[in-house]
């Protein structure tokens, strides 16, 4: 239980930060949450699926929903940089051009 409470509260700071827009303890918080994760799977790999408790599966039940949002706010944010990544790209490329080997705009021919 210990190591799913270790866990949640990782993934809350995580979630706050992202929420937050506050990026600067991410890459911490990601190196704490892969050692939570292989501390579960190690714990996981001791135990007979047939003994758990059901507080113990209600509990693991609760940390999927979790691990489930969390993913789908990761997303969201990959997401969103590569859609600004996409856009810096363009603005650089237009900035640089010429326009010779573009494609003519609002259907207005270059000369």
């Amino acid at each position: 239980m210990q190591a799913i409470n270790r866990l949640e509260a990782v993934i809350a700071g995580e979630m706050m930060a992202l929420r937050a827009g506050d990026h600067s303890g991410l890459g911490d918080i990601s190196h704490r949450k892969n050692q939570s994760l292989l501390e579960l799977t190690r714990i996981g790999r001791g135990i007979d699926a047939a003994s758990v408790s059901g507080d113990l599966r209600g509990r693991l039940s609760v940390l999927r929903e979790r691990l489930d949002d969390n993913s789908r706010l990761l997303e969201l944010h990959m997401e969103a940089t590569a859609e600004v990544a996409g856009l810096i790209t363009q603005a650089i490329a237009e900035a640089e051009s010429d326009g010779t080997y573009g494609a003519p705009r609002s259907g207005a021919k270059r000369f």
